[in-house]
């Protein structure tokens, strides 16, 4: 197994989420991959109230246990895989406050993206990529979308089309080629 860690950040709180099942999805997917060990960290397990922090993320002095506690976490990791319900053209606030509170975390590693929503999600995805430029977070070109309309039965059931696990293959290849890439500008 290798020592590449990757997150799988489950970006909704909402009661009754799709992205649950989406994210439990693509951990199952990780599962017989040997590149890279992937986890699943839930934002629900991290109440981050909207940034408190007095400082700018930029300058790493952190003060709130909340804010130490999600940096440790996120720290931990050499790339991620943010999953993301799409809310009017965008990401969901709970990703976007828990990006904001990190800085440094994020640099020199690597992300790529799953969303679920209307139209796949891609608008938030549109979003999201601008921000991780931004944190220095390089993004791969793979991405998976899944339609409300067509990977979920009744719109919440999660029942993804087959052609996914064929382009979730290609996401973890080219994440683990650049997670593993990256990690070597960090050392």
């Amino acid at each position: 197994m290798s020592d590449l860690k990757i997150a799988v950040i489950l970006g909704s709180t909402r009661p009754g989420r799709n992205g649950k099942a989406v994210a439990d999805w693509v951990v199952d997917q990780s599962g017989t991959r040997s590149g890279a060990a992937y986890e699943l960290v839930d934002l629900a397990d991290y109440p981050l109230p909207h940034l408190d922090e007095a400082i700018p993320p930029s300058m790493g002095q952190y003060q709130g246990e909340h804010t130490k506690a999600w940096a440790s976490k996120i720290a931990g990791f050499d790339g991620y895989i943010f999953v993301t319900p799409e809310y009017n053209h965008s990401t969901s606030a709970v990703l976007k406050n828990a990006i904001d509170y990190l800085y440094g975390e994020w640099n020199n590693k690597a992300a790529a993206f799953v969303s679920y929503g209307a139209l796949g999600g891609a608008r938030a995805i549109e979003h999201l990529r601008g921000v991780a430029s931004e944190l220095q977070l390089a993004h791969v070109r793979q991405q998976l979308s899944f339609s409300l309309y067509t990977d979920f039965e009744n719109f919440s059931v999660f029942k993804p089309a087959e052609q996914h696990a064929a382009a979730a293959t290609t996401l973890f290849d080219q994440l683990e080629s650049w997670t593993r890439a990256l990690k070597t500008v960090r050392v």
